[in-house]
């Protein structure tokens, strides 16, 4: 049997716990590694780099990719290839893991965050479309934020949970104010809004092939674009800004981000089995749906008509009015069952770390920080502890109702 086709393997856990989100390595991953370590290839020169970075440019649809360390590093250089400055701001989804928020202040920038729509958690592109025609203003050629005064210099949508933020609105008031968009497209692999990859539509996408990602590669990131000379800078850039092919000669700061050909690897053989891992996930939603759509007071994610989600994340949202129970209560509950789920980011505004920036309402991500509850979805998930996740949330639930 070829193990990419033996969608439900186990996973290797403890019996009777059953894992938010593991890796599936079911490929090539061991011959292609043992590889580079026959051939002594392990660092970031090799084939395999140039396959994977062929790989992801073949999947976003676009002519360029290239390979770092990881997602935030693809995220850093996106941002100065976009001539992000000290002081400028950048739109960016509130509801989404950090990253996308402390790179903007790797280059001395400030993020401008950005609410959720209610239907599938994305940036809200009604509010970036508000945010720029009525919170904004042009001075000799720049736009800038009534508010600041600080120039607006790039959007940078977030495609979380494995459907598309709906990006056409987007994309056209981003033409107007001829603004780059950045995609973080690291949740999204896989996924298509109106029939194409996400991660290809803007001017720059980036990828992270974390160990809870779609697929993995234990780390390590990649950088999308169709601009020849945006990609010639990024691998400038990844590599120390050397200039000169034998003497160390550096007319630029530079950073090492560079992925290595071990990494890049176990990312060949994960990326060669994108699609069936795409197709189990599909299958688990289509589970969860059916097993838990007639419990009153949940919303489950939903896929928009223009959408083919990856489902990489099955996020479910509770009405503690109606079940009885609020999300924090349910993974408690799950957890003494050796069941692991998680909740959502605290939406970014809310952060700590960025109260710093300016302040902009979202309620909608506040609610949902509070309501949603991530479910065990590992490619490798098996019908069988699928089904003794649903039944623990119905029991859960309907003992809170009695």
């Amino acid at each position: 049997m070829n193990p990419a086709e033996n969608i439900s393997s186990p996973l290797p856990t403890p019996a009777g716990f059953v894992p938010l989100i593991v890796p599936e390595i079911r490929g090539n991953e061991w011959k292609y590694v043992k590889d580079c370590l026959d051939t002594n290839w392990v660092s970031y020169l090799g084939s395999y780099v140039d396959r994977l970075e062929k790989l992801v440019a073949e999947q976003a649809e676009t002519k360029y990719a290239v390979a770092m360390v990881n997602g935030t590093a693809a995220l850093h250089i996106a941002l100065m290839l976009a001539g992000v400055k000290p002081d400028d701001e950048v739109l960016v989804s509130t509801l989404s893991f950090i990253a996308p928020a402390n790179a903007i202040r790797y280059v001395g920038a400030w993020p401008v965050f950005i609410d959720a729509e209610l239907r599938h958690l994305q940036m809200d592109p009604a509010r970036v479309v508000e945010f720029l025609e009525t919170g904004c203003y042009w001075e000799q050629g720049t736009l800038r934020n009534r508010r600041t005064k600080r120039r607006v210099k790039a959007i940078l949508p977030v495609h979380i949970l494995g459907h598309p933020v709906d990006l056409d609105p987007i994309l056209a008031v981003a033409e107007k104010y001829a603004l780059p968009v950045i995609e973080d497209a690291t949740e999204g692999l896989g996924s298509q809004y109106r029939g194409r990859s996400v991660g290809g539509m803007g001017h720059m996408g980036c990828f992270s092939f974390n160990g809870n990602k779609i697929i993995t590669a234990g780390g390590g990131g990649m950088l999308v674009t169709n601009n020849a000379e945006w990609a010639e800078r990024a691998k400038y850039l990844t590599t120390q800004a050397k200039d000169d092919p034998i003497e160390y000669v550096h007319h630029h700061v530079g950073y090492n981000y560079r992925l290595t050909n071990l990494l890049a690897a176990m990312g060949c053989a994960q990326m060669e089995q994108l699609d069936s891992f795409v197709k189990a996930k599909r299958q688990i939603a289509e589970r969860y749906r059916v097993g838990l759509g007639k419990l009153a007071g949940l919303q489950l994610p939903e896929e928009a008509s223009w959408a083919y989600s990856s489902f990489w994340m099955y996020t479910i949202l509770l009405d503690e009015s109606t079940t009885g129970v609020s999300a924090r209560n349910l993974l408690k509950h799950l957890a003494a069952q050796r069941i692991q789920t998680r909740p959502l980011w605290q939406p970014l505004h809310r952060s700590p770390a960025h109260l710093a920036a300016v302040d902009m309402p979202c309620p909608a991500s506040e609610k949902f920080y509070a309501e949603a509850l991530s479910l065990p979805c590992s490619v490798g998930l098996t019908p069988d502890d699928q089904e003794t996740v649903i039944e623990a949330i119905r029991d859960c639930i309907t003992a809170a109702t009695l």
